[in-house]
């Protein structure tokens, strides 16, 4: 897995937040898995974790930090738990084709994680 480098402001602002690409890993899974096309589903097993398929750039990482900071504010109880409810469902389907993954020039897998304790766990089931 590559660990994404998190822009300070918002480190600052969601201290437990961590990020990691896993594109690579997952692309891996399914050029083994022997099925040629169908869906990549992923999913976390943490509460306080979820897969977005997204560009990996700093200027989401900036943007992102001024919407949560709007919608809710640092200083309240259990902002992780609100964050999480927020930000969706903690997984995501991706289509694949010829054992590669149809992600756009940009797209990047990323394992979002807002606990402390930041648990790389993600399974993959696929479909096809």
């Amino acid at each position: 897995m590559t660990t994404v480098e998190v822009p300070y402001s918002i480190a600052a602002a969601l201290p437990s937040l961590s990020v990691m690409d896993i594109t690579n890993d997952v692309s891996r899974e399914v050029a083994e898995a022997g099925v040629t096309s169908g869906i990549a589903y992923l999913h976390t097993e943490s509460a306080l974790s979820l897969v977005r398929v997204q560009e990996r750039e700093t200027g989401f990482f900036e943007d992102l930090e001024s919407l949560l900071e709007r919608v809710v504010p640092a200083k309240l109880r259990s902002r992780e738990r609100l964050l999480a409810f927020l930000l969706g469902p903690r997984s995501e389907q991706v289509p694949f084709a010829d054992g590669v993954l149809c992600l756009g020039q940009w797209q990047r897998i990323l394992l979002f994680s807002l606990d402390a304790q930041h648990r790389p766990d993600w399974t993959l089931t696929l479909l096809g």
